[in-house]
């Protein structure tokens, strides 16, 4: 979401004159919650021009209909899936239809406009835009193949590579498929897990465990904490899974694309968890662009990234017989998988960008600021 934000403010500056209150972490969220309508309303103030005002996330967008001194302006937000869905009743039940106050709600799948309409959005407020992706990759690894890094990393060689990658949150599957999928695979596959891990308990986690659940997993879901971490370290230390799997934890960009090229896959085995959802499946994309045969369960907002046999494979999710089959395709020749990195590399750089995304913004804004002049006029 980050990203995201970060691509859109950037982007948004080649179509129109941008001002940008960030949250940059030089202050409590709580602080910056709190100090946020003073601050919008001192920039509208010094720039009277400004016709309309964007937020780029459910949960500010959330506290802002409670904010007043600038109710002259259209007011647009994006939702990005977790801020539809969070699981606590008062939220759900009386600020989820408060959003109707907002012109227009932009989601950046169909899954995340279908859940907000559910929840009492007008749907003629809901526009669908997906996020982009970066085209331009100008960094160079210093390790040239996979062989290399798997050797600076200690992990065997000699393997099909499948994969992993991100925080590992429950939603994401990645313990559901070590567990489910992965005993049933030929032996010479192994399973390459990189992303942020803490390999012994943290203070944090620790003080989790002894709330009473529910809460534990709200706090979970609101910090983004990685709920599946603790299953996956018990899977790391299982002789059943640990001569399968390697936890390579965060490794530099560059060496990320050397992996995504050469592996035999990327996996995205999500999973349904109540209360959460994957709003886009923008991981896929990335992986996509760099080459990589992407996996991904048909749940979501995933079915949006990928596009079933044009820049990878939708497989049901939690169905590991579903998974066995199709992942039996990268038993095929060479050539073949190498017209299919080729492929569907193409079809989604052609497909998704960045710049993409913020003209299909700057459109949406246009549009709604030229039906309010004629609403007016």
């Amino acid at each position: 979401m980050e990203k995201q934000s970060y691509e859109l403010i950037i982007g948004m500056q080649r179509y129109t004159q941008v001002h940008q209150i960030v949250y940059d972490g030089s202050e409590s969220i709580l602080h910056f919650f709190w100090k946020l309508n003073r601050r919008i309303l001192k920039i509208v103030a010094e720039h009277p021009e400004i016709r309309l005002i964007h937020f780029n996330d459910g949960l500010i967008a959330s506290f802002a209909l409670y904010h007043s001194g600038y109710d002259h302006l259209k007011k647009t937000v994006t939702v990005h899936g977790l801020d539809v869905v969070f699981p606590l009743r008062y939220y759900q039940r009386k600020v989820l239809p408060r959003f109707n106050r907002f012109d227009l709600i932009i989601a950046v799948s169909e899954a995340t406009a279908r859940e907000i309409i559910v929840r009492g959005v007008n749907r003629d407020r809901v526009k669908v835009i997906a996020n982009g992706i970066d085209h331009d990759w100008s960094t160079h690894p210093s390790i040239s193949t996979l062989d290399l890094l798997l050797q600076k990393h200690h992990i065997p060689c000699g393997k099909k590579y499948l994969v992993l990658l991100g925080r590992p949150v429950k939603r994401k599957g990645f313990s559901w498929f070590i567990k489910e999928v992965l005993p049933q695979l030929d032996p010479k596959y192994h399973v390459l897990m990189i992303g942020p891990f803490a390999f012994k308990a943290t203070f944090g986690e620790r003080l989790l465990t002894i709330l009473p659940s529910k809460w534990c997993n709200l706090i979970m879901l609101f910090l983004g904490y990685p709920s599946d971490q603790r299953a996956l370290r018990s899977i790391l230390q299982n002789p059943l899974y640990a001569m399968k799997v390697s936890h390579m934890g965060k490794i530099p960009t560059a060496e990320l694309q050397v992996v995504l090229r050469e592996a035999a896959a990327f996996i995205m085995p999500n999973i349904s968890v109540k209360g959460d959802m994957e709003g886009f499946g923008l991981v896929c994309l990335e992986a996509s662009s760099h080459g990589a045969i992407v996996f991904a369960s048909a749940l979501e907002g995933i079915t949006d990234a990928i596009q079933d046999g044009k820049n990878g494979f939708l497989v049901e999710s939690e169905d590991s017989s579903a998974w066995i089959y199709s992942l039996a395709r990268l038993d095929q020749e060479s050539d073949g998988l190498l017209q299919w990195r080729s492929q569907f590399r193409h079809y989604t750089l052609s497909q998704f960008g960045w710049d993409k995304m913020t003209r299909s913004y700057y459109c949406a804004f246009r549009t709604l600021l030229q039906q309010n002049a004629q609403k007016n006029s």
